[in-house]
């Protein structure tokens, strides 16, 4: 087995919130990078992916456990490992040759030898020629290029990559991918290892050796992968796609109705043990209009109730960042199942999808107030309201103590739109605040 460059045991990081909670965010990672591979990071949003990767890069420490490279601590190490960003993160008023060179000259090193070393990483990018241009003056896929060309520049042994392709149009995407993978296989690029955190299960599966799959809440490896294909490899081959359909099961394994306290997992991965539904579980962030379409695609010809995944996105035009959302919402729902990597209406999604717009408002009424905890928790205190309002604050605050500011506001927002699809509560934007259904509210002021 190949020497691991770094090593992370027992790995778990805290943030603590501005009103002093603690909220976990990575717990008891385990995981070594070795020599020669290409790892990919698959997971929801919000799983934490984007922290381990900025541990591993030396800019935040973990709060327990070790990080280990070749065996020494990390700290003093850094400067053997990039990172690439999502966002390209260039100094607009830089040229392309000022940004590539910002590493080296924070290290010191003369004004020839970063000129030489910056001109032979753009040169590698494929970006000779443009050494004298302003970002603003590149395409995306151009900028890209640039914050490889920075992260290389610097001949890391390591080389961490956050999403560096979803900012990019597809096509533009995959060529940049394409050339990657060409300068690791030719060996041209310094690196000995890259771990790649990404949304898309194509990508991770035709660039990756081994695909990690994160869970969420807190953030920890729930599964992994080893992909032995020779590079390079036909996204539209037997072998890929049967990768793909492996790890969309991988991805959706265990997803669907809560799990209630005292009841007994189903579909848990790997051991998982499941969790008891809770007021402040993560949402997926899918839109009712996008889970009505996907709903109504799939219980339409050619899929008649039941699709692959990756089929279902090809026929749907939807990212795997977008479908998977949905495909997890309705199946919470109880609107469809999720099962082996494949989307099935439930009786219960067929009847939705059959019905008109009055029977849809009720039947996903029920499912919310079922099936989402928060809004349940939402319902009954507007009820035990004497006007039948509330602010959002404290409902914001309740989340954001397991959640962060930011993933709070998402998962209410969420919540907010399914509760007014199915008519469970309403929300005023300019007012905050939370309120019964109007007939309802009337009828309480009629009672009191």
């Amino acid at each position: 087995m190949a020497q691991a460059i770094i090593e992370l045991q027992g790995v778990g990081k805290t943030f603590r919130s501005a009103d002093g909670h603690v909220r976990p965010v990575l717990d008891a990672v385990d995981f070594s990078l070795r020599e020669g591979e290409i790892v990919a990071l698959l997971g929801p949003s919000g799983s934490g992916k984007s922290t381990l990767l900025r541990i591993m890069a030396g800019l935040i420490a973990a709060d327990r456990g070790r990080v280990q490279y070749r065996g020494q601590p990390l700290h003093g190490t850094a400067r053997a490992i990039s990172m690439v960003f999502q966002s390209f993160a260039l100094f607009p008023w830089l040229t392309v040759q000022q940004n590539v060179e910002l590493g080296l000259e924070a290290r010191g090193m003369g004004k020839t030898e970063r000129e030489a070393k910056a001109e032979a990483a753009i040169e590698l990018i494929g970006l000779s020629g443009y050494e004298g241009a302003l970002p603003r003056e590149l395409s995306g896929g151009m900028r890209q290029r640039v914050g490889i060309a920075r992260a290389l520049v610097t001949e890391p042994e390591v080389l961490l990559m956050d999403e560096a392709f979803s900012a990019l149009d597809v096509l533009t995407g995959e060529r940049l991918r394409e050339d990657i993978l060409e300068l690791w296989q030719g060996g041209t690029m310094p690196t000995k290892a890259m771990l790649v955190v990404s949304h898309n299960i194509e990508e991770a599966v035709l660039m990756a050796d081994r695909i990690l799959v994160f869970a969420s809440d807190p953030g920890r490896i729930r599964c992994q992968l080893a992909i032995q294909l020779p590079r390079p490899r036909h996204p539209d081959s037997a072998e890929v796609r049967a990768l793909i359909d492996e790890v969309y099961a991988l991805m959706t394994a265990g997803a669907g109705r809560p799990v209630r306290a005292g009841s007994e997992a189903a579909g848990a991965v790997s051991g998982e043990a499941a969790r008891p539904a809770s007021v402040t579980e993560r949402l997926p962030q899918a839109d009712v209009a996008r889970m009505d379409g996907l709903l109504e695609l799939l219980a339409a010809p050619p899929f008649r109730g039941r699709a692959d995944l990756p089929q279902l996105a090809a026929a749907s035009e939807l990212t795997d960042a977008q479908m998977l959302p949905v495909a997890h919402a309705l199946a919470q729902l109880g609107l469809a199942h999720l099962e082996s990597g494949d989307l099935q209406v439930s009786a219960l999604g067929q009847r939705y999808v059959d019905g008109g717009h009055a029977l849809r408002q009720e039947l996903f009424g029920q499912q919310v107030l079922d099936r989402v905890p928060l809004i349940a928790h939402i319902r009954h205190s507007l009820e035990q309201d004497a006007g039948g309002q509330l602010p959002d604050r404290p409902f914001l605050r309740l989340l954001s103590e397991q959640l962060g500011p930011v993933e709070a506001d998402a998962v209410l927002n969420t919540a907010i739109s399914w509760a007014r699809h199915g008519e469970v509560f309403e929300y005023d934007f300019h007012t905050r605040l939370l309120r019964l259904p109007t007939g309802e509210t009337e009828a309480k002021d009629e009672a009191v």
